[in-house]
């Protein structure tokens, strides 16, 4: 655009205003003209990249701001003695409960709990985008935005596990609606462990046959 310019001033010295002269000069213009048109456009798309990084680094340092406040304010949970996995999982079986019911607890003592091995601050930032957005996938560039210490890949996994976490859920809540219809449902034996369950008792060797009655309140109050 310089040279375009410094281009038309030499030509404006000792010239005459022939029409040729004129066409030229027109000519010259136009190509000024559009230099500057271009120019400014790029400066218009720089400043909007500019302006959505900017916006970004707001969200992130936001996002870190919060999460940095959310851990000085946490409650530490209460220790507590609990069984092994496997001894979890093996109580679980024999418990009597909805098939419904073991997987859905199944799942969260393997997946990591409620939050997926996530913590509290994240997994809510993720569920506001994911929702926001209705699952689509369009919710992922925003996610990473409230989430700077995940990368896309944490992000899509988790998505998965929270999809599978909702499928489960979901069925554990029509199991209640049956129990409330057929208390019988809950001295059912899960299919396929029946067997298992008849050599495990208190001791290890005395049958499980069924759950005290006083178990069944605490448990349908967790549904």
């Amino acid at each position: 655009m310089h040279n375009n310019v410094k281009r038309l001033q030499l030509q404006l010295k000792d010239v005459k205003p022939t029409p040729e002269f004129v066409e030229k000069l027109r000519e010259m213009m136009e190509e000024i003209d559009n230099a500057i048109s271009a120019f400014k456009e790029e400066q218009r798309i720089i400043y909007e990249e500019l302006m959505k990084e900017e916006k970004t680094t707001v969200i992130e340092l936001s996002a870190l701001e919060k999460k940095i406040e959310s851990s000085f304010n946490a409650v530490p949970e209460k220790s507590f003695k609990v069984l092994s996995g496997k001894a979890q999982l093996d109580a679980l079986a024999c418990s009597q409960l909805p098939e419904e019911v073991v997987a859905f607890e199944k799942f969260l003592q393997q997946t990591g709990g409620r939050l997926g091995e996530w913590d509290d601050f994240d997994h809510q930032s993720f569920l506001k985008v994911w929702t926001k957005h209705k699952g689509k996938p369009s919710y992922l560039e925003e996610a990473l935005a409230y989430l700077p210490s995940r990368t896309s890949e944490d992000v899509e996994q988790h998505e998965m596990w929270y999809k599978e976490f909702l499928y489960l859920e979901e069925k554990k809540k029509e199991v209640q609606v049956h129990v409330d219809k057929d208390p019988s449902r809950l001295c059912k034996l899960t299919k396929g462990w029946e067997e298992r369950c008849k050599n495990i008792g208190p001791t290890g060797s005395a049958p499980l046959l069924q759950i005290p009655h006083r178990a069944v309140p605490t448990w349908r109050q967790g549904l």
